[in-house]
C-alpha cells in the first residue's frame, strides 16, 4: 500500500468545515457483494426508486450520448422551458440544479452570511444542517412532534437574522407530512424577511387530498417560496442527479450566480425531458410504491416494530432502540442495505425505501431471521 500524502496544515482550512461530518451515503450493492461474499443484495438504504428510466427517458440518453463531447447547455434550457409550461410559471422562475440537493447548497450560498440562522426539523434531511454549518451560519433545529413538523414551534425560532426556514414536506427521514391547514397558517405566520424553502421531493408518490401543492397554493399566492422537485425518486434518474426548483425571478437569478456553470448533464437533462409526459407510467409506480409500503409496514409490525406514520412517500421510519447500527449491521449481512439515521438525528432509527415486491418480501425474511436470531444463510 502506498505511503501517506505529506499533511496539510489544519490552519489552511475554514473554521466552519472542520467540525463538520460528511454526508454518508449509502453502501453500493457491489462492494457489499464482495466484502460479505453474498449472491443476492438488495438495496433500501437511499429513497431511490426501484424501477429504472421511462423508456422515452431510455431512447433520449441513447440519443444523447452521441453528443457526450460537448459541453452540456450550462442554462439547461429546453428543460427549463418545459417546466416553466408544465407549472404556469415563467421560464426565469425556474432554476435546475444536480439534485434538489445542490439547490439547497445553491441558495445557502446564495443568502446566508456567517452568524444569520436558519431554522428546520428535526430529524430531518442533513443538507439544510451541513450547508449552513459550511457557510458560517447558525441551524436552529426544532424537536419534531410526533415525528412530523412542528411549524409552530418553528415559528417562535424565527429571529431577526433567520434567513432560511426549510419545510421538509414529506420529511425526510420520517416520511410522514402536515395538512394543508397546517402549511397555510405557518405561510400566514411567517415574517417577511424569511426564504421558506419547501421540500417536495416526494411530490409524486403522495394522493392524499390535505397534501398542498407548493408551487399552485404558497408560490402563486405570492408567498416568499422556493419549492423543490426532483427528477431522483419516481421518475427512476437518481443516478443522473437532475432536479428544480420554482422561485421569484430574483431567487432563481442569483441561484445562477453561485451554481457551477455546467452542474447538470447533457444525458440527466435530455432524460428529464423525455420524462415530463408519462402521465399513466408515474400513475403505475405512485399505485406500486402505495402497495409496498403497506408490504413494508406489515413486515415490521409483524415483528413487533411500528412505522412513524402515517408515511406518505417511498420509505418508512422505524425506532429500533438505543443504536440502530447493530440492527443495520445483521441486516448488511443478510443482503439488505437499510439506512441508519444517526447523520439525521436520529442514532435509534432506520429508514427502510419501498423497494419491488420481490425486494420487499426480501427484506422481511431477513428481519425476521434477524430478529429471531437465525444464523445467516448464504
Amino acid at each position: 500500500m502506498p505511503e501517506a500524502l505529506a499533511k496539510v496544515a489544519a490552519s489552511v482550512f475554514r473554521p466552519a468545515v472542520t467540525g463538520l461530518v460528511p454526508y454518508e451515503p449509502g453502501k453500493p450493492v457491489e462492494e457489499v457483494q464482495r466484502e460479505l461474499g453474498l449472491s443476492r443484495v438488495v438495496k433500501l438504504a437511499s429513497n431511490e426508486g426501484p424501477y429504472g428510466p421511462f423508456p422515452a427517458a431510455l431512447e433520449a440518453l441513447a440519443r444523447a450520448a452521441a453528443e457526450l463531447n460537448r459541453y452540456p447547455d450550462g442554462g439547461a434550457y429546453r428543460l427549463r422551458g418545459a417546466l416553466a409550461e408544465r407549472h404556469g410559471v415563467r421560464f426565469e422562475e425556474v432554476a435546475v440544479g444536480a439534485g434538489a440537493d445542490a439547490l439547497v447548497d445553491c441558495v445557502s450560498q446564495a443568502v446566508l452570511n456567517p452568524g444569520d440562522e436558519i431554522v428546520c426539523g428535526w430529524p430531518s434531511f442533513p443538507s439544510y444542517v451541513i450547508d449552513a454549518l459550511k457557510l458560517g451560519a447558525v441551524p436552529r433545529r426544532v424537536p419534531l412532534a410526533d415525528h412530523r413538523y412542528d411549524l409552530e414551534a418553528m415559528l417562535s425560532e424565527v429571529g431577526p437574522r433567520t434567513k432560511i426556514v426549510y419545510v421538509c414536506h414529506p420529511n425526510n427521514p420520517t416520511g410522514t407530512m402536515n395538512s394543508r391547514a397546517e402549511l397555510d397558517s405557518y405561510f400566514e405566520q411567517v415574517p417577511g424577511h424569511v426564504l421558506t424553502v419547501l421540500d417536495q421531493a416526494y411530490f409524486e408518490y403522495i394522493d392524499e387530498p390535505e397534501y398542498p401543492d407548493g408551487v399552485e397554493e404558497y408560490l402563486k399566492a405570492g408567498r416568499s417560496v422556493l419549492v423543490l422537485r426532483t427528477f431522483s425518486k419516481i421518475y427512476g434518474l437518481a443516478g443522473l442527479r437532475v432536479g428544480y426548483g420554482l422561485a421569484s425571478e430574483e431567487m432563481v437569478a442569483a441561484i445562477g450566480k453561485v451554481k457551477r456553470a455546467f452542474d447538470v448533464s447533457s444525458a440527466a437533462q435530455a432524460a428529464a425531458l423525455a420524462s415530463l409526459d408519462d402521465g399513466p407510467e408515474i400513475e403505475r409506480r405512485r399505485r406500486l410504491n402505495a402497495e409496498g409500503r403497506v408490504a413494508l409496514t406489515e413486515a415490521f409490525l409483524d415483528h413487533g416494530l411500528e412505522p412513524a406514520g402515517p408515511a406518505v412517500a417511498n420509505f418508512l421510519y422505524v425506532d429500533v432502540g438505543d443504536d440502530a447500527r447493530a440492527l443495520f449491521d445483521s441486516l448488511l449481512h443478510e443482503g439488505v442495505i437499510v439506512r441508519p439515521l444517526a447523520g439525521f438525528g436520529a442514532p435509534g432509527a432506520i429508514r427502510v425505501s419501498v423497494g419491488a415486491p420481490g425486494e420487499n418480501e426480501f427484506f422481511s425474511e431477513a428481519l425476521g431471521r434477524v430478529l429471531a436470531g437465525v444464523p445467516t444463510v448464504t
